[in-house]
């Protein structure tokens, strides 16, 4: 069939679910900082399939070790046999995480980690309870799902299990003029945990917080250092085990190897994916060997988890991290993003706030007029972007936020071309807005 028709089909054969998000664009290859569309037209992409091909699309060095690997093995499963990619991952990972985590479960996707920390955390402690905080994303399974909660609709009618209780994310925009974000937040943390264990859940109940370090598709919001310092010293003072969902942040994207990095803040469990393998379904739940080890057989298992050809990917994307100094990189251009962005809010009414850390990025699409956020300017500016050949994609609650996450192998040239692109897509919208 021709991508005429397959298109043509695609709301026939695949469920709607799966089908309808932005942008559909058709394409017939990837490498680099780019899509090559079926129209014969090249996008800068800055999505990374989100947040997923930190080192690049198709970079050589993955490509290899993919290809070699399938001259090996293309299948475990670990436990039954045993294979050399899957201990020398784990080996080099245990080098690079924080704190002592240093033992993996490895498993396939991002809600796949969290359903295994989420486990890890119920079994070792004996408690059935889970406190989350509104606005994180851990994925749609059914636990991962009972603590997510970037979006209403991802959980209605799915009915998730109720053994969860949400408290407020930090919000630093919330801090009144002249007062400390970082104090600000703190106070209101504790404000509200005092509230949750004196009305809904005594502490002693509680297997475990989760959160994302910084939060993703509820918004791109980088809390205070102090705010998750205050959230280790509450799980200590209880016995609480903290749980990092760093899926979406991980392995580079905001210019350290992991976001904890950034807050001095090591978690008892972390959950790591996305980018791990570029691509591949590859994912971890991570914890000290202690812990682990009170994890016992059967408590769970997985059949394709730590594929042999995905962790021969994820080894050569940790090579290509080092190697070619994306980490460096990542803090360098991303800086230089930041700036380029802050300098377009100052030009463009129709953008809120700037914020993120390394290519870890975003911007408020609000209503010039009220302020508030303003969903459907973005979907049209985002359309007007790809239109001119850079894929941007979205986040936030009201879909009002622009992620800016493009691969971590980005030149400051190709930020340029990018936001140049950005810039006269939201000249268009204002001149629109402005003549109706």
């Amino acid at each position: 069939m021709t991508w005429t028709h397959l298109l043509e089909s695609i709301h026939d054969r695949l469920a709607p679910t799966m089908a309808k998000d932005f942008p559909n664009l058709p394409v017939e290859k990837e490498e680099g900082c780019y899509y090559y569309g079926t129209d014969g037209k090249e996008y800068l992409d800055f999505s990374s399939g989100i947040a997923v091909t930190n080192v690049g699309h198709r970079h050589p060095k993955v490509a290899q070790a993919i290809k070699d690997g399938a001259d090996q093995l293309t299948h475990g499963p670990s436990g039954v046999i045993m294979y050399e990619p899957l201990l020398t991952l784990a080996d080099r990972l245990a080098a690079i995480m924080p704190g002592n985590l240093e033992c993996f479960f490895f498993s396939n996707s991002g809600t796949e980690a969290v359903e295994g920390a989420l486990k890890l955390a119920k079994y070792t402690t004996e408690r059935p309870y889970v406190i989350s905080f509104t606005g994180g994303f851990h994925g749609r399974t059914m636990g991962s799902l009972g603590v997510s909660t970037s979006k209403s609709k991802y959980r209605k009618f799915m009915q998730p299990n109720g053994l969860t209780y949400q408290i407020p994310y930090a919000n630093p925009k919330a801090c009144p003029e002249g007062e400390d974000p970082g104090d600000f937040c703190v106070k209101q943390l504790e404000k509200d945990i005092q509230s949750l264990f004196e009305h809904q859940v005594t502490p002693d109940e509680v297997a475990c917080m989760i959160l994302e370090p910084i939060l993703g598709e509820g918004g791109y919001i980088v809390p205070p250092q102090a705010w998750l310092q205050k959230v280790r010293e509450i799980c200590d003072q209880h016995g609480i085990l903290l749980i990092f969902d760093e899926v979406q942040t991980g392995f580079g994207r905001t210019g350290e190897m992991f976001a904890a990095s950034h807050f001095g803040v090591t978690p008892d469990i972390m959950a790591v994916a996305k980018a791990m393998a570029s691509g591949l379904p590859l994912s971890a739940t991570v914890a000290s060997k202690e812990l682990m080890q009170k994890w016992p057989v059967g408590s769970h298992a997985t059949t394709y988890g730590g594929n042999p050809i995905a962790c021969n990917a994820a080894l050569a994307v940790l090579d290509v991290i080092q190697e070619e100094n994306l980490l460096e990189n990542t803090k360098d251009v991303g800086a230089y993003a930041h700036k380029k962005l802050t300098d377009l809010a100052a030009k463009h009414d129709v953008i809120g706030d700037v914020r993120g850390v390394g290519l870890m990025l975003a911007i408020d699409i609000v209503d010039p007029v009220t302020g508030e956020g303003d969903s459907k300017g973005l979907m049209t500016i985002l359309e007007s972007a790809l239109e001119k050949g850079a894929l941007f994609y979205f986040c936030g609650n009201k879909t009002e936020v622009i992620r800016v996450i493009p691969p971590l192998t980005i030149s400051k040239e190709q930020i340029d071309q990018g936001l140049e692109i950005l810039d006269s897509a939201l000249c268009e919208y204002e001149a629109s807005i402005r003549v109706s």
